[in-house]
């Protein structure tokens, strides 16, 4: 098997199919997560020695590894000089982006949809970035609100752009499956800079076209 193939392979196989040593290589050990699971099942009141249970510290070491894995990469390295110097001035969309991340306070997920729009300044961005660097930004913990700051203000050092707006929309499990308990509320939070702030009739184009759907 090839480098190539060997990377496509864990792009796909990361959970089950990684070796440990692998695994290890592309997230970091997860020798003392697998410890601390361990000491949380015996505290909950169960037996880690259960046949159900046995592997279960290691499985979740590794789910955490990969669902922080935003905290091992480098913007510059993700980016990789996929900007170009192109006159285009109108509202450049990417839309309904997923995102997974985990919420900073209880450890439980929070998911949903980013809308990402900026008015070029004689440079553009690989689409295909946009998404890496909101997937870049959630795999980390975090609260919604510093998620989409993060993926506005990235694009604005990056890009020198007229502006950047970010839209997020998200469902939170610790409010759905604890809490308040109230399972079809939905958060959004905003970014907007440069014309998106100061502009409204900008900012207005971008949300009436991020809540649109193409026929």
């Amino acid at each position: 098997m090839n480098d190539k193939t060997k990377n496509v392979k864990r792009q796909n196989d990361h959970d089950e199919e990684f070796s440990a040593q692998d695994f290890e290589d592309t997230y970091g050990s997860s020798e003392v997560l697998e410890r601390v699971i361990k000491e949380l099942i015996v505290d909950i009141g169960e037996d880690p020695a259960r046949q159900g249970l046995v592997r279960t510290p290691e499985r979740v070491a590794r789910a955490y590894r990969f669902l922080t894995k935003g905290y091992n990469e480098d913007i510059d390295d993700l980016i990789n000089d996929a900007i170009f110097n192109e006159t285009y001035s109108e509202i450049v969309i990417v839309k309904d982006i997923d995102f997974f991340s985990l919420c900073e306070h209880h450890l439980l997920p929070f998911y949903g949809k980013c809308h990402v729009g900026y008015i070029p300044n004689n440079k553009i961005i690989g689409l295909s970035k946009i998404p890496r660097i909101v997937e870049m930004f959630s795999r980390r913990l975090q609260v919604q609100e510093r998620l989409t700051t993060q993926i506005g203000e990235t694009l604005e050092k990056v890009l020198e752009p007229q502006g950047v707006a970010v839209v997020t929309e998200a469902r939170h499990l610790c409010m759905m499956m604890r809490g308040v308990e109230k399972q079809n509320s939905i958060a959004s939070a905003s970014c907007m800079t440069g014309v998106f702030r100061s502009n409204d009739k900008t900012r207005s184009e971008f949300l009436r076209l991020i809540n649109g759907r193409l026929t």
